[in-house]
């Protein structure tokens, strides 16, 4: 019998968006901005939490996370993301490859379930005021956060093992701009049909267990904020979970147009754009988003920029008496 060479995959090449040249530059400045904006955005509002007493509550206890949760996955597609727009072949090393989607995976399917935990908590303090100091102690609160890493981490790394153990023996170009599941089952010469079946059941039981939650919790919300008769409490209650229902609305959004349109109208370009919104653009978003719409968070921006503007003119007027 004649020996079959085959020749494994030890590295992938990422195509990119775009491999159009004269959109090279422009595209790696636009990026540039929304990364350096999102790590900004996203680090000063973990740090404002952190260290203003009057945010240290559960609502802003999972916006800090959340705030985290962008930042690492940002951080985790879009410098690579970068270098398609600056080099002739983004290579990646295999094992580099599996880190990437692991990583992707983790805080992908960890935000769905924390914007779940955090429409539990607006109906919490919406539908059950009176009880919510109990029904949100520091320990539930704890739970809630710990629950989604913890999931996401095993769920993340089942799916990464089961892909990097496939077999990658003919071309090792990636039609995208990181390292995803489908355009790697895509290059894969083992049968990827169980694979398939497993990405389909965990992202639909993800999907439909976090919106559920999301869902219903808003049911209640609305329901509640029905039966308040004044106008300045209703304006009240809204403006408590109008945040968070824009950053759910702009995320579960995005999901939906990808996963559930036509068969017809789907191609991978549509994928990598609507990729490119919910990696790139919501992590910029979000910060943006908790900051414009919250009273709260702006009065304690403007509280530490008072302060730091006061601590510059000191320590200015020292350095000239010195």
């Amino acid at each position: 019998m004649a020996e079959v060479n085959i020749t494994y995959v030890t590295e992938f090449i990422l195509k990119g968006i775009t491999d159009r040249p004269e959109l090279q530059a422009p595209c790696f400045v636009v990026f540039l901005v929304i990364y350096l904006v999102t790590v900004l955005g996203n680090f000063g509002l973990i740090t404002l939490i952190r260290i203003d007493v009057q945010l240290h509550t559960p609502m802003y206890y999972f916006l800090s996370h959340l705030a985290f949760v962008d930042l690492c996955y940002s951080s985790a597609i879009t410098p690579k993301m970068m270098v398609n727009f600056v080099v002739e072949y983004n290579t990646i090393p295999f094992h580099a490859c599996a880190i990437q989607l692991g990583c992707f995976l983790t805080f992908m399917i960890t935000e769905c379930f924390l914007l779940a935990s955090m429409a539990y908590d607006r109906y919490v303090a919406i539908c059950r005021p009176l009880h919510y100091s109990t029904l949100m102690s520091k320990r539930v609160c704890t739970q809630l956060v710990a629950v989604p890493y913890i999931y996401s981490f095993l769920v993340a790394l089942f799916h990464t093992i089961i892909t990097f153990r496939l077999t990658y023996c003919g071309p090792n170009v990636i039609n995208h701009f990181y390292c995803d599941d489908l355009p790697l089952l895509a290059l894969s010469c083992s049968d990827t049909h169980m694979k398939e079946i497993l990405i389909f059941a965990f992202a639909g039981f993800d999907m439909i267990c976090s919106s559920s939650i999301v869902l219903t919790s808003y049911f209640f919300i609305i329901a509640a904020i029905l039966r308040i008769r004044s106008t300045q409490g209703r304006r009240k209650a809204i403006s408590t979970c109008g945040s968070h229902m824009v950053a759910v609305t702009v995320f579960y959004g995005t999901l939906i147009f990808m996963y559930l349109q036509p068969k017809s109208n789907h191609s991978l370009d549509t994928d990598k754009m609507a990729s490119v919104f919910y990696t790139v653009v919501i992590p910029m978003l979000n910060p943006l988003i908790y900051s414009l719409r919250n009273k709260e968070v702006k009065d304690a921006s403007k509280k530490r920029c008072v302060r730091f503007h006061l601590w510059a003119s000191i320590i200015y007027k020292l350095s000239k008496v010195t």
